[in-house]
């Protein structure tokens, strides 16, 4: 598959997605966040996997818009203009969240389908 990332850079890869997770595990420890709401929360960015339902380009799409690190870091900047306690521990448990699935090797979708990810093919091959 072209685009997807292979040999030393998909580790490079997943190791940043390693690296983003226990960085965000270490913050969110350090600020004394409750572990209840992280174990709350820690999952509910695959709920855009229900979108692969409407077919392969709507769920790449929804997939791809909760597995961003754009998300964690826009939230992040509108919290310093707009009053909102909850930012910092949304944006640790959804950035740890994108980093454990890049560690494990889910990576971003392209439209062919789920299995299609920037940091290469996943799941069993035809």
């Amino acid at each position: 598959m072209t685009g997807a990332a292979q040999g030393n850079v998909r580790n490079v890869l997943r190791l940043e997605g390693l690296g983003l997770f226990l960085a965000a595990l270490a913050l969110y420890h350090q600020q004394g966040f409750a572990w209840s709401m992280f174990f709350t929360w820690i999952l509910l960015p695959d709920i855009a996997l229900l979108a692969f339902l409407a077919g392969p380009r709507i769920g790449a799409i929804a997939y791809n818009i909760t597995h961003s690190s754009i998300g964690p870091f826009l939230l992040i900047v509108l919290a310093a203009f707009i009053p909102f306690p909850a930012a910092l521990p949304i944006c640790l448990i959804w950035f740890a969240h994108i980093g454990f699935d890049r560690a494990l090797g889910y990576g971003l979708k392209y439209q062919q389908g789920f299995s299609f990810t920037h940091l290469g093919r996943i799941g069993k091959q035809k």
